[in-house]
């Protein structure tokens, strides 16, 4: 994982109608905008060390954390953690980044759920939209997983939560960073964000339905074009999974052979490559 923030890339908060979002920024804003959205127990950070080489390529990025997510407010009501709401907050902050203007949106893991969603309900909002490391629907395997750590977020502080989750990952063969800084920032970010949103993105992931046949009538219609890019070796989706969401929602699909969950840390060279050349070609199509 990637900490430095590079010169070119700036932290800022972007202010909607729906609260501000801290986020870093890379580019100029006159060029075209790209979103990107962190999935579950995620944050801007994720983002980094992809952030330059996008804006090197001629595109405005932003990463932003959600909602809840580390340095971002949660709401003033438990009620406004929902899917829904999570994915209004994305048109917001897409719309107070680019001037109004349609952006490229990618969502990585719960943020690709997140991302599909705000698609589903504004299509002509953005310009195309990338899945990365993100499924059709809950992930069968780890949904008693997801709502045991949502029951164990309501009962204990996370401090608690987040020592259990990690005894448990090291047991299931999780290797730690060997960099203590990025193992302090990943327990300061875990402590930092809102229980709430944590609880509801785990039940959220654990239930989600499979919405790829109307996503891909969706951007049939709005002539959107979709990405679908993973790594070989993801542990939540399997790549054999993320290939059929592809092939059913007539989007290329793209495989990143050093790249587990992450490929925007494990992979970054090749995973900028890769959104950049889609975004650019997107741009062509109009």
């Amino acid at each position: 994982m990637f900490l430095e923030v590079p010169p070119g890339v700036s932290a800022c908060t972007v202010a909607t109608p729906r609260g501000p979002f801290r986020a870093l920024e890379a580019g100029s804003r006159a060029d075209p905008t790209a979103v990107l959205v962190p999935g579950f127990t995620g944050s801007k950070e994720d983002f980094i060390a992809v952030l330059d080489p996008l804006a090197r390529a001629g595109f405005h990025v932003l990463a932003f954390d959600q909602r809840g997510q580390y340095q971002t407010p949660g709401p003033a009501s438990a009620q406004g953690w929902t899917l829904d709401g999570f994915a209004a907050d994305a048109i917001a902050v897409a719309a107070a980044t680019s001037d109004g203007a349609s952006v490229h949106l990618l969502g990585h893991s719960f943020g690709g759920l997140v991302a599909r969603a705000a698609v589903l309900s504004d299509p002509g909002a953005f310009r195309s939209l990338v899945l990365l490391d993100s499924g059709p629907a809950a992930p069968q395997e780890q949904s008693v997983l997801l709502r045991t750590f949502a029951d164990a977020v309501d009962s204990f502080d996370l401090a608690t939560v987040f020592e259990l989750k990690r005894a448990y990952d090291l047991e299931a063969g999780w290797v730690p960073p060997s960099d203590p800084v990025i193992e302090a920032f990943l327990r300061e970010k875990f402590l930092s964000s809102d229980p709430g949103c944590l609880a509801a993105m785990a039940r959220i992931l654990a239930g989600e339905p499979d919405r790829t046949d109307e996503l891909a009538r969706t951007a049939r219609e709005a002539l959107l074009p979709v990405l679908v890019a993973f790594g070989e070796a993801d542990d939540a989706w399997s790549a054999q999974i993320q290939s059929e969401t592809a092939s059913r929602l007539g989007a290329t699909a793209v495989s990143f052979p050093e790249a587990a969950h992450s490929p925007a840390v494990e992979s970054p060279g090749q995973t900028s490559r890769v959104l950049a050349q889609f975004w650019a070609t997107a741009e062509e199509a109009g």
